[in-house]
């Protein structure tokens, strides 16, 4: 199973005196971000700035590294890849992705740039679904290449111009849920998008369940106090795992008898079941391996 991410904490590629302190947070991501919070004129700067970081990063550094590279379309994606892709870079996270033939065209200029590195382990894709054309082909962009390891929902840029009210219920529901689906389609993870009102902690916790209640398996931060969220929310409950547990236990013993399905608590179990109680352990051992 793939390391997961329960918070991604953002970090703006234009400010490295925040690294450090992100690096030292409890998150289990960080995303350095050379697109949206960047202004213009700092692109290079920025650049050079994650592109040093990433090259001083510690060989046993467990925290996941991802950075938000300006689009395939913004004329700055391959002078992005240049600087970045190293050994200090797990993922790149792909904005405005529309299509599988852009996934594509990034995975193939990923291989380039790795080669020129002597990067043997292929660095993953993040793909953000942020746009209507996005949505509507999120299951061709989740499929599209083996390097893509999630999907990620960009509400700002998906709702603003279609004025959308950030806060409806049934608007977050339906993009969250055409989000996971899609992302299942090629097993693997969907990730929920930012919420930006850092002084509505309640609010943010609030999304972080809708969100998990809808298979999601992390969520964004854009503050360190998200973080502490963030991660309580994705990590199975104690009684979750419990349970899980002796669900793979009476597993074993029924296939040693021969049954395909079985009870456990009153409830009927079969491959479904196991499914998820295999994902709930798995989830439990990478964040608490004791």
């Amino acid at each position: 199973m793939q390391r997961l991410m329960r918070s991604k904490l953002f970090v703006p590629g234009s400010r490295p005196e925040l690294f450090a302190k992100a690096a030292a947070s409890a998150a289990d991501a960080l995303s350095f971000d050379l697109e949206d919070a960047v202004a213009a004129d700092r692109k290079a700067e920025a650049r050079v700035a994650v592109g040093s970081f990433l090259r001083g990063r510690s060989t046993d550094d467990r925290k996941i590294v991802v950075v938000r590279s300006n689009s395939l379309s913004s004329g700055l994606f391959e002078d992005d890849l240049e600087v970045i892709v190293g050994s200090g870079l797990d993922v790149l996270n792909l904005p405005m992705v529309e299509s599988g033939d852009e996934i594509r065209e990034a995975a193939r200029a990923l291989a380039r740039f790795e080669t020129v590195a002597g990067i043997e382990r292929p660095i993953g894709i993040l793909a953000n679904i942020e746009t209507p054309k996005g949505l509507r082909q999120a299951a061709d962009i989740a499929t599209a290449d083996s390097r893509v390891i999630g999907l990620q929902i960009g509400y700002a840029d998906l709702f603003e111009p279609c004025g959308i009210n950030r806060s409806d219920s049934q608007a977050l529901s339906y993009v969250r849920l055409a989000v996971r689906l899609a992302a299942a389609e090629a097993r693997v993870p969907a990730y929920d998008g930012a919420y930006a009102v850092v002084a509505k902690p309640e609010r943010y916790r609030e999304e972080c369940e809708e969100a998990r209640n809808l298979g999601f398996a992390g969520k964004s931060c854009i503050h360190p106090t998200q973080v502490p969220i963030a991660n309580e929310c994705f990590m199975p409950r104690p009684a979750e795992i419990e349970k899980a547990r002796r669900i793979l236990a009476a597993a074993e013993e029924a296939a040693a008898k021969g049954v395909g399905a079985f009870v456990v608590d009153g409830q009927m179990i079969d491959e479904p079941f196991l499914v998820s109680a295999r994902a709930i352990v798995a989830i439990a051992e990478q964040f608490d391996p004791a």
